[in-house]
């Protein structure tokens, strides 16, 4: 099987030995993506709602690099340090996707890089 990698300048540029996401057939693993600038490489600026849209910008970012879009995602995984906040992402993300939604799976953790929040990784099945 070949693997791709996917990289978008719309989205932070990894920050360790991993790809913004990897292309295997019709199906893109988009990395974790947290709420940073894409050209400071800093957590942006505002209240969690504003956070979240970042963390959605910058999968969209690179689901597009791959050729697809957030409506192709099949599952979402996403972190939260507060579980309180679930009510919010659910509303964002009814926001942000279309039906069907994809799978997901939402999980408290204690901490993410940075101090973030919340944290996002996807999986893709692009169009055929």
């Amino acid at each position: 099987m070949n693997k791709h990698p996917i990289h978008s300048d719309q989205a932070p540029a990894a920050i360790g030995p991993y790809s913004q996401a990897v292309r295997a057939g019709d199906t893109v693993y988009l990395s974790g993506q947290i709420p940073l600038d894409p050209a400071t490489g800093e957590v942006v600026e505002g209240d969690f709602e504003a956070l979240v849209g970042r963390v959605f910008d910058n999968l969209a970012a690179v689901a597009e690099a791959a050729g697809g879009s957030l409506d192709d995602i099949v599952k979402l995984n996403i972190f939260l340090t507060d579980l309180g906040q679930f009510a919010v992402v659910n509303r964002l993300m009814g926001e942000r996707f279309s039906e069907p939604y994809p799978a997901r799976a939402t999980i408290e953790v204690a901490a993410l890089p940075k101090g973030v929040p919340v944290e996002m990784d996807a999986v893709l099945v692009l169009p055929g």
